[in-house]
C-alpha cells in the first residue's frame, strides 16, 4: 500500500518510485441525451418537460435565428453599427431553461438566446442595438451588449473575460446572504486564455462559491483555431484542475445542455460550490460583423458543419418524434418571427438618441462641481450651434 504524501499542497498524492512525468490523462467524454436525428439514447435520460415548455424553447430558437439574420443585414446596410449572430449555438436556450429566473446571468457575446428565454422583448433587443431613448442602457453601450436588472441579467462588457471573477464574487455574496440562488459566467473557449478565467475559477473553488461557469467551445477565438489555442484536453480539464465539479456536453444537443445545467445549479446550490460546463459546439457564424472567417477556414467546412449537425434541426426532429410538431410550423413560427423583428426594428429606428444628461447621470449620487462645469459648457455649446450638433435627434433633457 503506496504512503500518502504529508505536505499541505497536495494531500491526495501518494508516494512512487517510479519517476515519471505525467503529460496526459484519459480525455473526457462528451455527455448526450439525444443523437444528431432527435432520437433519445437512453430512455432514462428522457427530459422531463411538457409539450408547452418544449415548444417555447424551440420557438424561441427560431426566433433568434431569425433575430439574427435581420440585424446582421442591418448591420450590413449601415443601419446599426454592430452585430453578432448565435448561428450553430442555439441549443444555449436549454442552460437558460435549467436556471431559477432569479439566478444572476453574467454574459459574454452570444447569450441572446438567454435573454429570449427570460422573456427579453423584441423591442427591448432593438432599442438596444440602435442606442435610442428607449434603450435600457441609456445610448452608452455598442449593440448585443445587452443587460436588464429586472431580467437579472448583467449589462455585457467588451473586455474579454472580465464577467468571469464577477461572477464568482457575485456568487460568493449569494452564499453568505444564504438565498439558494446562483450565478452563471457564459463565456468562449478563447476567453479561458485570460487571466481572469484563472483567478475566477481558483476564487470559486477555494471560497465555495455557487456559480456555474458554462464554457461554449465553438472551435475558434475569433480566428484562432482551438487546435492553435491549447494543447490540454480542451477546457474542461481545467476546471479539474482547480478542484471544480466538471463535465463536458455535447453543445448542439439543447435537452444535454439542460439536464447538465439543472444538476450543476443542484451542486452549486445545494453544496456550495463550483460547477464547470464545457459545451462541444461550431460557431456557423462570422465571429462577427467586424470578421470575414473565409480568411482562416474554407466556407465548405462551415457548410459541412451546418449539414451535419444542426441544433435547431435535432430539436425539430426530437419534437416529431414525440409527435408535438407539425411539419410546416417552421415556417409559420418563422415568417410570423421575422414580421414581429422588423416591426420592432422599425419602430426603433425611428426612435430618437438618448437625451444628452444621460452623459452625466448614474456615476456620482450628486454630479461633483467638475463635471457639472462640462455639462453646462457643452448645454451652451448646443444652444450656440443646435444644427451641428444635431439637437433635434436627441430625446429633450
Amino acid at each position: 500500500m503506496r504512503k500518502k504524501v504529508m505536505f499541505p499542497g497536495a494531500l491526495n498524492s501518494e508516494y512512487t518510485h517510479e519517476l515519471q512525468f505525467v503529460s496526459s490523462v484519459e480525455s473526457i467524454q462528451t455527455y448526450q441525451v439525444m443523437d444528431t436525428d432527435g432520437s433519445v439514447l437512453d430512455p432514462a435520460h428522457e427530459p422531463h418537460v411538457s409539450k408547452e415548455e418544449a415548444k417555447t424553447m424551440y420557438k424561441n430558437m427560431l426566433i433568434l435565428n431569425a433575430m439574427d439574420q435581420i440585424l446582421y443585414e442591418a448591420q450590413r446596410q449601415g443601419r446599426i453599427s454592430f452585430y453578432m449572430t448565435s448561428f450553430g449555438e442555439e441549443a444555449l436556450i436549454g442552460s437558460a431553461a435549467a436556471l431559477n429566473p432569479k439566478d444572476l446571468v453574467f454574459g459574454q457575446y452570444r447569450e441572446a438566446g438567454v435573454l429570449l428565454q427570460r422573456g427579453f422583448t423584441l423591442e427591448q433587443f432593438m432599442n438596444q442595438c440602435f442606442s435610442n431613448e428607449k434603450d435600457l442602457g441609456k445610448g452608452r453601450q455598442m449593440p448585443i451588449h445587452y443587460g436588464t436588472k429586472e431580467l437579472s441579467f448583467q449589462t455585457i462588457s467588451s473586455p474579454l473575460a472580465t464577467q468571469i471573477p464577477q461572477a464568482a464574487g457575485a456568487a460568493y455574496g449569494m452564499r453568505r446572504d444564504g438565498n439558494k440562488l446562483c450565478t452563471i459566467c457564459y463565456f468562449g473557449e478563447g476567453a479561458a486564455s485570460e487571466g481572469d478565467f484563472h483567478a475566477g475559477l481558483n476564487m470559486a473553488a477555494t471560497l465555495g462559491c455557487p456559480v456555474i461557469f458554462y464554457c461554449r467551445n465553438n472551435g475558434y477565438a475569433i480566428s484562432t483555431p482551438s487546435i492553435e489555442q491549447y494543447r490540454g484536453d480542451g477546457i474542461a480539464s481545467r476546471g479539474i484542475g482547480y478542484g471544480i465539479d466538471t463535465i463536458r456536453v455535447d453543445g448542439n444537443d439543447i435537452w444535454a445542455i439542460y439536464a447538465a445545467t439543472k444538476a450543476a445549479r443542484r451542486i452549486a446550490v445545494e453544496q456550495n460550490k463550483p460547477v464547470l460546463i464545457e459545451a462541444m459546439t461550431y460557431r456557423v457564424s462570422h465571429h462577427s460583423t467586424s470578421d470575414d472567417s473565409s480568411a482562416y477556414r474554407s466556407k465548405k467546412e462551415v457548410e459541412d458543419w451546418s449539414k451535419r449537425d444542426n441544433p435547431i434541426v435535432r430539436m425539430r426532429a426530437w419534437m416529431q418524434n414525440k409527435g408535438w410538431w407539425v411539419k410546416g410550423e417552421d415556417a409559420e413560427i418563422t415568417k410570423s418571427a421575422k414580421a414581429k423583428v422588423l416591426e420592432a426594428f422599425a419602430a426603433a429606428e425611428r426612435l430618437k438618441k438618448p437625451a444628452i444628461r444621460h452623459l452625466f447621470e448614474d456615476v456620482y449620487a450628486e454630479i461633483p462641481p467638475e463635471l457639472q462645469r462640462e455639462k453646462a459648457e457643452i448645454e451652451a455649446l448646443i444652444k450656440k450651434y443646435p444644427d451641428y450638433y444635431q439637437v433635434n435627434d436627441f430625446a429633450k433633457s
